[in-house]
């Protein structure tokens, strides 16, 4: 059984609406130091072992479910873990 952290951002040429409003908001509470803000997806997935690449099994799903590959980049870990 393998445990998969998905991380999915936009593409830094994306603008980032989100993230534009959580620094104004940051800054409005006074943290001046935050220079900027990329809002994301995390997700987490337990996948049973199979016959299949689990690296290729994460990367199917990720480019046609978890993100749209015209304007997100995702990023995944895999971590092989007993089941319980």
């Amino acid at each position: 059984m393998y445990k998969v952290k998905v991380y999915v951002t936009l593409r830094e040429s994306v603008l980032d609406p989100q993230g534009k409003a959580v620094t104004q908001s940051l800054h409005a509470l006074d943290y001046q130091e935050v220079a900027d803000v990329r809002i994301g997806k995390y997700m987490e997935l337990t996948i049973e072992k199979s016959t299949r690449d689990i690296n290729e099994v994460v990367k199917d799903i990720c480019t046609k479910l978890l993100a749209n590959p015209v304007i997100e980049d995702y990023r995944y870990e895999v971590e092989e873990c007993v089941p319980q």
